[in-house]
């Protein structure tokens, strides 16, 4: 059964970015489905690990959008995508070092930070896009037809985020 699936609230409405984030949510549940089905730590470090490098692509895309669409919080988006980078990290070490589990804890941490994220911080930047089309829409349009390309370029390779 799974337990963190993706609904329409988490739409921030930008094709892409809505794209990009399902798949987060799919690969955290994938995750929790290895945690449940006691598949071991080699196979939780390997999808972990492919979750904060998908992670990583899909905040500098994310970034990317910002910045050319001159989104006036874009520092702070990009402090909030660092400090969450460098927490993954650390608990990556961690667990590398046998200092930690992969855990439910750790699932748990990266289910409410990523809702809360989009609930809060990636729905500011959706809102700003969507009420300023008049000033950033050709920008918008011009960064989704380029990402939406390179997507489906790539996405029949598995690891397709590595593109970037």
């Amino acid at each position: 059964m799974k337990t963190f699936v993706w609904s329409d609230e988490y739409s921030v409405g930008i094709a892409e970015i809505d794209e990009q984030h399902k798949t987060l949510f799919v690969m955290i549940e994938k995750l929790h489905q290895a945690i449940m089905k006691h598949e071991g730590s080699a196979a939780c470090k390997v999808i972990l690990a492919e979750l904060v490098d998908y992670a990583r692509v899909h905040f500098a895309l994310e970034q990317t959008l910002m910045r050319v669409g001159k989104y006036p919080e874009y520092e702070e988006h990009c402090r909030l995508h660092k400090e969450l980078v460098e927490e993954v990290e650390a608990l990556q070490q961690k667990i590398a070092s046998g200092r930690a589990a992969i855990s439910f804890e750790l699932l748990q941490f990266l289910r409410t930070w990523l809702s809360k994220h989009i609930l809060s911080e990636d729905m500011k930047y959706g809102a700003f896009f969507k009420h300023g089309q008049s000033s950033h829409g050709n920008t918008v349009n011009e960064w989704s037809a380029r990402s939406r390309s390179a997507m489906e370029k790539h996405k029949k390779k598995s690891a397709w985020w590595k593109f970037w």
